[in-house]
């Protein structure tokens, strides 16, 4: 009798195992994938390695000894840590903290001498463009007209549209830490500070979120990142069987509350790390802003995000397979 096997079954023994190594603010974060023709990203491992730049960039951007001493520890865990779970190839590429940085060429000059690896950058548009790619992944074809938010460390994005590629993608310096830093110097802020942080956002925001205003109204509204997702599960938490979302009354009413708590009282409430407890302030007002200006009375949070865009881009360019590790000889 002869044998047969199912079709429908993904042929495994062709996965591939990929790397994406996101190097931020505040970690740099390896996610290693199985991939095989035809199939989605099967999630293998994960580690984040500490950076904690956000002290040691100065008003210039300039990445400190220190910092830098430390970013080049994380990114050379990463790599180690890829290696030994057998990546047949990494996708690295830095985030704004390290993109924008006046000393960003010395920065990868000694990435590369410790690891062998060659840091990749992207503009805020082209993150924004993957991050929407891989939302739209997510949630599929069928909810049709999508908006996304995504609040990072240094950079705020934005982007609508009904395909895969946004019609409209916006890349703002309006990041938590860079907000922070810039707006909220005291620990815990002063009732000023807040106030003036939002001023400033309405009118540096207004007329870009004017131009989304435009646009026909979305059918799913969407947030990534860790900032949203920390102050989603601080608010709410989702209901059984719900997905987890972010509702602006609640936002509102927990922004008092956070702004009156220093920074390791906060890194003690549900939810809220200790690495983004600085920064969840300047993050839950943006987002305030953000939902309010654009008349948005709840995002949901997306599972994928940026590191996931950029995987899914590098499939589709590759025809949907990717290097196996094979030589020609």
């Amino acid at each position: 009798m002869r044998k047969t096997t199912d079709q429908s079954m993904p042929a495994l023994s062709q996965a591939v195992r990929l790397g994406v190594l996101d190097v931020g603010s505040n970690t740099a974060h390896l996610q290693v994938v199985d991939v095989y023709p035809g199939g989605s990203p099967d999630p293998l491992h994960s580690v984040k390695a500490q950076i904690g730049l956000s002290e040691d960039i100065d008003r210039h951007g300039v990445i400190s000894p220190e910092g830098m001493e430390r970013l080049v520890r994380a990114v050379r865990r990463c790599v180690a840590e890829a290696e030994a779970y057998g990546v047949a190839e990494l996708v690295p590429f830095g985030t704004s903290s390290v993109r924008d940085a006046p000393n960003r060429t010395e920065a990868c000059k000694q990435i590369r001498r410790a690891t062998g690896v060659d840091m990749a950058f992207f503009s805020g548009e082209a993150e924004a463009g993957l991050t929407f790619l891989a939302a739209r992944r997510w949630y599929g074809w069928q909810v049709g007209r999508m908006l996304m938010l995504d609040i990072g460390g240094g950079t705020v994005e934005l982007a609508a549209g009904r395909g895969e590629e946004p019609e409209l993608a916006v890349s703002l310096p309006l990041g938590a830490w860079r907000l922070t830093r810039r707006y909220l110097s005291q620990d815990p802020p002063t009732a000023q500070e807040v106030k003036k942080l939002r001023r400033r956002l309405r009118e540096v925001l207004t007329p870009t979120i004017a131009a989304f205003r435009e646009q026909p109204d979305p059918q799913r509204v969407v947030a990534v990142s860790k900032i949203f997702t920390q102050l989603a599960k601080l608010t709410s938490g989702p209901e059984a069987g719900e997905p987890l979302a972010l509702e602006y009354r609640e936002l509102r009413r927990w922004i008092p509350k956070l702004a009156r708590m220093p920074a390791a009282e906060r890194a003690q409430l549900p939810g809220i790390s200790a690495a983004r407890a600085r920064n969840i302030v300047a993050g839950a007002v943006l987002a305030r802003t953000l939902m309010e200006l654009l008349d948005v009375p709840r995002v949901e949070i997306c599972p994928w995000g940026i590191r996931e865009g950029i995987l899914l881009r590098h499939l589709d360019d590759s025809g949907g397979t990717a290097a196996n590790g094979e030589s020609g000889e």
